[in-house]
């Protein structure tokens, strides 16, 4: 993979990450961290709270070119373990228990020039 492609996969990366905590704040949702990481278990997007529940979202950004149609398919169960590992280390550190936790991808779908065309929630 050239740099220069990597520079930009990350540039989108973010660039969606962003829309969605935008759109979230947006929604009403109270964003407590962004890219939390847990060393040798796992990163989290998002995290976020509304309505007393601890919402956990997993954000993947892909150009609408069909390889994945749906890019919740690319959250395989190795990434969706390490993602539910990293929540219990969230909820234990910032002593939420007893709380619902909700789990959802939130598909942000943009085209060739990097502009965000769709942004979608889907249950994990």
């Amino acid at each position: 993979m050239k740099n220069k492609d990597k520079t930009f996969k990350q540039y989108i990366g973010t660039k969606g990450e962003d829309a969605a905590a935008g759109l979230l704040k947006d929604k009403g949702y109270n964003i407590l961290r962004r890219n939390y990481a847990v060393h040798n278990v796992g990163e989290i997007d998002i995290i976020a709270e509304k309505d007393e529940e601890i919402h956990i979202f997993e954000v993947r950004t892909r150009r609408n070119i069909g390889y994945y149609p749906d890019s919740a398919e690319s959250v395989v169960l190795r990434k969706r373990n390490k993602v539910i590992k990293t929540a219990e280390r969230f909820i234990i550190e910032n002593d939420l228990y007893g709380r619902n936790v909700v789990f959802e991808v939130i598909m942000v779908t943009h085209d060739a020039q990097g502009n965000i065309l769709r942004i979608d929630f889907v249950p994990f």
